[in-house]
């Protein structure tokens, strides 16, 4: 009886020791919350796109490659810490189990892109974590991607990796940099390149037009990087725009001006030129901004003193 009552304060004191340690990684992060908050395998899934999965089966996981979870990655930090006092009783079983040399059930994961994410056993894992345990028990499902990450690597970088290999992709098989010699066709998000490679394709799908024979790729990569791109950059450049996209390339600036110009277009008619839609744009995008919002909110204020009826009775002539 003597030893179970202390067990159960070292269970206690274990998981307000871990419950503190997320509690402080929070303050830590207080200014990047995203940071300190555990990786969504949903997320990552979307990032990597995997082509198929493959049941591995039972292995034995290095715990510090476990960095996510598929369905409980709002419950904890991103070190596997309990972020809720809710937590508890689950985690102080677990814990109870681990101090008594109990063993439990293997964890289930996903791997994917060499990293894993809980299925099913977020408790154990964390619990694993916090006790300093190196390996556990997994029966595992792989998810096959050709990007790799490394361990302790956050989302921000994993973003950062996806793009890069995106980028070497897209100039390996299309030769954009040895046809137009840019090298800086770069962008802040994922998914861009294959825009660009569609865009190129639509390009050639209309210079072809009443042309005999079929114009070769390099030829639409030119036309779409002399005729298209680089015209709207240079307007996004006159105009000053990428100031007020912290962040954000320039590549992005064309994707969303593109964009933004054909939907114009769709409205106004096609003759809506592109120096009307960048100012338009930059307009629109000005309101977004916080000084853009007091302006508009100090601007309807006075609008509506200016509207409202006046409260003084009118003078009779």
């Amino acid at each position: 009886m003597q030893t179970q009552t202390l067990l159960s304060s070292q269970t206690d004191e274990d998981f307000n020791k871990a419950r503190n340690k997320a509690l402080f990684n929070e303050i830590q992060h207080l200014l990047k919350p995203d940071e300190a908050t555990l990786i969504s395998f949903s997320d990552i899934r979307k990032l990597l796109k995997p082509k198929n999965e493959v049941y591995v089966g039972m292995q034995i996981v290095p715990v510090d490659k476990i960095v996510g979870s598929e369905g409980r990655y709002k419950d904890f930090d991103n070190h596997f810490f309990p972020k809720s006092r809710f937590l508890k009783s689950r985690w102080e079983h677990v814990d109870m189990a681990h101090l008594q040399d109990i063993t439990l059930p293997p964890v289930s994961l996903y791997e994917v892109g060499g990293l894993y994410f809980v299925r099913d056993g977020n408790h154990r894992v964390s619990v694993a974590k916090a006790q300093g345990v190196e390996n556990i028990d997994a029966d595992v499902v792989s998810l096959q991607s050709e990007i790799k990450f490394k361990s302790g690597i956050s989302k921000q970088d994993m973003v950062r990796q996806v793009i890069n290999y995106e980028k070497r992709v897209f100039y390996a098989e299309t030769a954009f940099g040895d046809i137009t010699d840019c090298w800086t066709l770069d962008f802040s998000t994922t998914g861009q390149y294959d825009l660009i490679y569609n865009h190129i394709l639509i390009h050639k799908y209309y210079i072809n037009q009443g042309v005999q024979g079929e114009i070769p790729f390099e030829d639409a990569v030119t036309s779409w990087y002399r005729n298209v791109y680089l015209p709207v950059i240079k307007v996004i450049e006159r105009q000053h725009i990428i100031r007020m996209f912290k962040g954000r390339t320039k590549s992005d600036l064309y994707i969303y001006l593109i964009k933004y110009w054909d939907e114009l277009k769709q409205k106004f008619g096609n003759d809506y030129s592109l120096d009307l839609a960048a100012r338009s744009f930059k307009d629109e995008s000005r309101k977004h901004t916080l000084l853009g919002r007091i302006r508009n909110a100090v601007a309807r204020r006075n609008m509506k003193k200016l509207l409202a009826p006046s409260d003084s009775p009118q003078q009779q002539d």
